[in-house]
């Protein structure tokens, strides 16, 4: 059974940095596209970065120069560097496989204080 593990969120001011880390276990990691999800309160969840089993990234509008995504295939983890954070960041952020979700872990709740 595959399990995604996410870490490394805090309480941090605006333009600060994080880095967030998701452990996928149980699964052949390597042959994944992943991405990171964020849900801010009474929000739908929202795909901000993806990263191809090659390596090659993606980003929405909003988070693109700030964030950037990464992956390690020996660890069967994938990271984003969070830069330049602002308010509106503030959310729970999860990382997944688009398009064909796994079950979903706890995620890590990122807060940006003004």
């Amino acid at each position: 059974q595959v399990r995604l593990v996410e870490s490394g969120g805090g309480l941090v001011q605006t333009g600060g940095s994080l880095r967030l880390s998701c452990v996928v276990s149980g699964s052949i990691f390597r042959a994944y596209t992943m991405g990171w999800y964020r849900q801010a309160a009474q929000k739908p969840r929202e795909l901000v970065a993806s990263i191809s089993s090659g390596g090659s990234p993606n980003y929405t509008g909003s988070v693109r120069g700030r964030f950037t995504i990464s992956r390690d295939n020996a660890k069967n983890t994938v990271y984003l560097q969070m830069n330049s954070l602002k308010p509106e960041d503030t959310a729970v952020y999860y990382c997944n496989r688009p398009g064909s979700p796994l079950s979903w872990g706890q995620g890590t709740q990122v807060t940006v204080s003004s």
